[in-house]
């Protein structure tokens, strides 16, 4: 039964994100660079210094750097130690290359989310705040494309409660943790006559009460408990991830050749080159829209309760998340996975990045796996806390902000991340690129019909400002 569901879901998946839709947002990235003159490049420098001033003044929930790093902790999470192992196991080194394309293009793609979500924003009496994708369709694009807004909406919901929010990151929690505390899998339980390592249950289990804790506290809890954790965390896995590098720095330009090679089909056999291009593109633009989320429409959600007046100066932040992300997080884990050579050894998710880091690490490698363990389990739970945040938004706008309906919701939440530990890897990577898909196509109609809007804007911005 298990098997075919599988199969079901993996025909879906090749289906929707098949060669059109790998077109359609990279298209819409290089549309958006081309019409923005290349501002990822241009003003990177300007984007970083605003990531860290707040803006004084600003109308809105929390501060900009509070908005980005509740984006940055629904995005810096498995994708980033998980998805990018995965993606090189399924598409080969090469699939790290076309996540750097996917994220290069994805700035001016998240730059233009971010802007957007802060112009069509509405703000309540009471200063609470609502915006993103599903208020840019509709108060941008017309009342007459409500539906697509609520399509979108929709698949938030989706996205949050059955992909990226849930299931994937607690799967990833557990199993990092089965994987340092029972590798072996000698202590064992049935549950619904499957067995599982006792580990993954207690894991599971702890994760769940942790989050709910701070799920309760709404928006402005997740911010503070996502200003401590993304940015300490992010710096230690970095550094470690550099001493890697470091240590094997001799290796790091053959490597470079291997992912080239391999994204272009340089390796595969005669007859086959086009073939290995295709799924280095499909595994690797996939899990890099699944790391940094640039065309997904979701950092928008968050970025349209930070306390700014200037649409631009948000959408620059906006787009530093995607530059972390993908363009030094990823890489770095991209890097040390191919120089170790840990993706083609038979290994499966985060058993080939712990890998990487207990051959690459000059530490023990009990030591060299707790550290991943504990940057993934950090990670994890701040991109659920993240998710939660903006799959209630979307079902704020599908409810017309029934409350009632948001606190209901948050337990069904929870019990997703109580379920998580016990779907199968394979199964929850294909659940989550396919809602992905769903949430991906409304978000790219709007982007690309109020593209003038985001470049008038950007215009506007840039003579006023001289930035």
């Amino acid at each position: 039964m298990l098997q075919w569901i599988n199969k079901i879901l993996e025909a879906i998946d090749n289906f929707v994100w098949g060669v059109p839709l790998i077109v359609l947002i990279l298209f819409v990235g290089i549309f958006l660079t081309i019409r923005l003159r290349g501002l990822q490049i241009r003003k990177l420098g300007t984007a970083l210094k605003f990531m860290v001033k707040n803006e004084e003044g600003g109308k809105g929930e929390v501060s900009s750097f509070g908005a980005l790093c509740t984006a940055l902790s629904a995005t810096i999470g498995t994708g980033n130690i998980v998805g990018v192992a995965t993606a090189l196991v399924a598409g080969g080194p090469g699939a790290l290359f076309w996540m750097e394309i996917a994220a290069f293009f994805g700035m001016a793609t998240k730059y233009a989310e971010g802007l957007l979500a802060i112009k069509y924003r509405t703000i309540d009496s009471d200063g609470h705040v609502l915006g993103g994708p599903f208020y840019y369709i509709e108060n941008g694009m017309g009342k007459q494309w409500i539906w697509l807004a609520k399509i979108f909406a929709f698949f938030g919901v989706g996205v949050g409660l059955f992909g990226i929010g849930t299931f994937t990151q607690v799967n990833g929690i557990t199993s990092a943790a089965n994987n340092f505390f029972d590798p072996n899998n000698a202590h064992m339980v049935n549950i619904l006559g499957r067995p599982y390592s006792i580990s993954v249950v207690i894991a599971g289990f702890v994760v769940a009460c942790f989050a709910a804790l701070v799920i309760i506290g709404g928006l402005k809890r997740i911010a503070r408990v996502s200003e401590i954790i993304v940015p300490f965390m992010a710096v230690i896995y970095i550094a470690v991830c550099l001493i890697i590098l470091v240590l094997n720095v001799t290796k790091i330009p053959s490597a470079i050749v291997e992912i080239v090679q391999s994204a272009f089909g340089l390796r595969a056999a005669a007859g086959g080159a086009l073939g290995a291009i295709i799924v280095a593109m499909q595994k690797g633009i996939a899990r890099g829209i699944f790391s940094n989320e640039a065309g997904l429409g979701s950092a928008p959600i968050a970025a349209a309760a930070a306390k700014t007046h200037e649409p631009v100066r948000q959408g620059l932040v906006s787009m530093t998340g995607t530059f972390i992300d993908t363009i030094v997080v990823c890489t770095m884990t991209g890097l040390a996975i191919v120089i170790t050579g840990t993706w083609n050894i038979g290994l499966e998710g985060v058993a080939v990045t712990t890998k990487a880091f207990q051959m690459g690490l000059p530490f023990p490698e009990q030591v060299s796996a707790f550290i991943l363990m504990m940057c993934l389990i950090f990670f994890a739970f701040t991109t659920i806390l993240g998710w939660d945040y903006y799959s209630e938004r979307c079902l704020e706008y599908l409810t017309n902000r029934n409350q009632k309906a948001v606190k209901v919701y948050r337990w069904i939440y929870i019990l997703a991340i109580f379920i998580g530990p016990f779907m199968t890897v394979s199964a929850v990577w294909v659940i989550a690129d396919i809602f992905n898909a769903l949430m991906a196509i409304p978000n790219l109609i709007a982007l690309l019909t109020l593209s003038g809007v985001i470049v008038a804007e950007t215009k506007s911005y840039l003579k006023k400002t001289s930035a």
